[in-house]
């Protein structure tokens, strides 16, 4: 396990919403932007400014954290293409963090939340979690809203909803689309629940395997 009590980088690049976050001093320096499409203009000179904000160098870090997916395919391969980038030279360990844990865990303590991202295509990717005992309920999986259901031995309690792909209810589960920050990454990866690798061994989540629709089934 890592020494949170030395710097810790954070790296959230899985959205239009990019974001930095860099724990050192008994502080966090934050760095957060929509850049679209456009991460890999923004990451590396938004990095470099944090680290000399703090005064910390890379070779200082304890951990770098990453957003594992799923989540948006560009993005997501820039941010684990930098944290290894980072790693290999120092041999920083990589601790990646799955998008939906992130997600259902802005709710703490509760036995039943649904995290539900979007994923275009009239799709979402969506899991199921009991955050109160630290359980994921259910594959990382990704389809149509509206076929979600919820696990059969959590019909009895109320399900809260939780993440961008809550533009409507889903399966009569109305939600808040807070989304979450590397901040939110950075504080699930000091629990040690998640397990470290190094750059050689770091991956990312994917549950999909087509990433566009043809001009066809756009038109559908």
């Amino acid at each position: 396990m890592p020494d949170f009590n030395r710097p810790v980088l954070a790296i959230d690049t899985g959205s239009s919403q990019m974001s930095l976050t860099l724990r050192a001093h008994g502080r966090d320096w934050v760095y957060a932007q929509s850049t679209g499409p456009q991460q890999s203009e923004h990451l590396l000179p938004a990095l470099q400014r944090l680290l000399s904000d703090a005064q910390v160098n890379i070779a200082d870090l304890s951990a770098i954290v990453y957003n594992q997916g799923p989540g948006m395919f560009t993005g997501l391969r820039i941010g684990i293409g930098v944290a290894q980038g980072l790693s290999a030279p120092w041999d920083i360990p990589l601790i990646g963090i799955p998008s939906l844990d992130a997600v259902a865990y802005q709710i703490a303590d509760y036995p039943c939340v649904l995290a539900a991202i979007d994923a275009r295509m009239n799709e979402v990717f969506y899991a199921w979690f009991d955050t109160q005992n630290h359980r994921r309920l259910s594959e990382y999986q990704v389809g149509k809203a509206e076929k979600i259901r919820q696990p059969e031995n959590m019909n009895n309690i109320t399900a809260k909803g939780i993440g961008n792909g809550f533009v409507e209810p889903i399966n009569n589960i109305s939600g808040n689309l807070k989304m979450p920050t590397a901040s939110d990454f950075l504080q699930l990866a000091s629990t040690g629940r998640y397990p470290v690798s190094n750059a050689e061994q770091a991956t990312l989540i994917y549950v999909r395997d087509k990433v566009a629709l043809t001009i066809h089934e756009q038109k559908k």
